[in-house]
């Protein structure tokens, strides 16, 4: 299985161009590109995220595509929690562009129950529960460098220990032609919290392997997803 990074298709200063860059669900250069990628290397393929068509004028999804090895898409992830930040001159409003996604979204591959979630999604605990019991949480990104380098890593690494799974972050890192810096450190994170493999900048590739015999451990000897209570607090 490959991941790919948020954005990985389209970065600009421009926040109207992923608009006027958006395809329609299933037609597209983007998605020709992913599917015949996919097919023609006999790989999963989760395709970071890609502008893809809203109900909202003017306005776009930020979507997860995922393609089997046949080239076949099967499964589709809208980003939920819209990016907003600013300091000094550093700016960022996504809800001026994007809309937002409403659902969580789980597929079965060859790694196992895969759970999807982009970027900004990362500081939503609710989110990942939501997702119930997976053995692999895939998360493309493009993590500003600001926040990036002192939440990057404990966010992926909560995320990871706390849903006993596997955890594959693909991010942008670097400083962009326009001046953007993110913060890269692309990262696949064991059930227990330990770092496999990270990029943490420039192009290449973080590789690591699922073993299903270590998340099966790490569960058995600290069971804490049996020990959830959630339905104690539920109306």
């Amino acid at each position: 299985m490959v991941a790919l990074p948020e954005y990985f298709a389209l970065m600009s200063s421009d926040e109207t161009a992923k608009v006027h860059a958006c395809e329609q669900e299933g037609s597209g250069s983007v998605q020709d590109f992913l599917s015949e990628t996919a097919a023609r290397h006999g790989i999963w393929i989760v395709g970071g995220t890609l502008p893809l068509a809203a109900d909202v004028p003017g306005k776009t999804r930020n979507a997860v595509l995922v393609f089997d090895s046949c080239g076949n898409r099967v499964a589709r992830y809208d980003k939920i929690h819209l990016f907003g930040f600013e300091q000094k001159e550093e700016r960022y409003d996504e809800a001026a562009s994007i809309e937002a996604g409403g659902r969580v979204v789980c597929f079965d591959s060859p790694a196992g129950r895969v759970g999807l979630a982009v970027c900004y999604d990362l500081r939503f605990p609710e989110l990942f529960r939501a997702m119930g019991k997976v053995d692999l949480i895939v998360l493309p990104a493009a993590f500003t460098y600001t926040t990036g380098r002192v939440h990057w890593e404990a966010l992926l690494r909560a995320r990871a220990i706390e849903n006993q799974c596997y955890l594959a972050a693909a991010a942008q890192g670097g400083v962009h032609s326009y001046g953007r810096r993110t913060w890269g450190h692309s990262m696949i994170i064991d059930p227990w919290g330990d770092i496999l493999a990270c990029r943490p900048e420039g192009a290449g590739v973080a590789m690591a392997e699922l073993d299903p015999d270590r998340l099966a451990l790490v569960r058995r000897c600290l069971p804490a997803l049996e020990h959830r209570r959630l339905d104690l607090f539920s109306s």
